[in-house]
């Protein structure tokens, strides 16, 4: 079972580098992994430091929002960032090769 999975593993992978299509969409999702990437760690940095100061600083926050909240708070800006950044770059990246090529005329015409 091993040798089978090494083999479609193998398959897949040469198929990837001889399908342009295929290139193409591991390369536009490449870019929005990285790009998701960074927006996350910048989201984070930018939702920790007001969390943490305002737990710090203001009563109401020191009293309600424990360790738990905080993390949660950071941490769901983070994905949210990550998904909505990684989606648009998908997206633009797709749609700006999509313009690039010509379209197949040969394809639509009728016989």
């Amino acid at each position: 079972m091993a040798k089978n999975l090494s083999q479609a593993f193998l398959e897949r992978k040469n198929l990837a580098s001889h399908d342009p299509k295929v290139a193409m969409a591991k390369r536009c999702a490449k870019e929005g992994v990285i790009a998701g990437a960074k927006a996350a760690a910048i989201a984070s940095v930018a939702t920790a430091i007001p969390t943490l100061a305002s737990v710090r600083m203001l009563p109401w926050a020191k009293a309600h929002l424990n360790h738990t909240a905080q993390a949660l708070i950071i941490s769901t800006v983070a994905g949210a960032a990550y998904f909505i950044v990684a989606d648009k770059t998908v997206l633009a990246t797709a749609r700006r090769n999509s313009f690039k090529q010509n379209p197949n005329t040969e394809a639509y015409e009728l016989n």
